[in-house]
């Protein structure tokens, strides 16, 4: 399993148990907005997971442009990435 796998799995896990969701929703082109019902308090809910799943500190800025569960893939990868 390649890490991008490995941390869409851990995403995919995190939205199951924090939001309820049900995992066939859940694919890389998902809108958490419109198709998983995401609203912004459950983003800055996923932020914080995210924060406790990286050990990584994760700036606002960021996150502004992440739409899809690719998008938080590509950022995890992102803070994964730092030294």
């Amino acid at each position: 399993m390649s890490d991008q796998e490995e941390t869409y799995q851990k995403i995919i896990q995190v939205l199951e148990d924090l939001f309820e969701i049900d995992p066939a929703d859940i694919h890389p082109q998902a809108h958490l907005y419109q198709d998983l019902d995401i609203d912004s308090i459950d983003a800055v809910d996923l932020v914080v997971e995210l924060k406790k799943m990286t050990g990584k500190k994760i700036k606002p800025e960021d996150f502004k442009s992440v739409r899809t569960v690719q998008d938080v893939v590509t950022e995890v990868e992102k803070l994964l990435g730092q030294d």
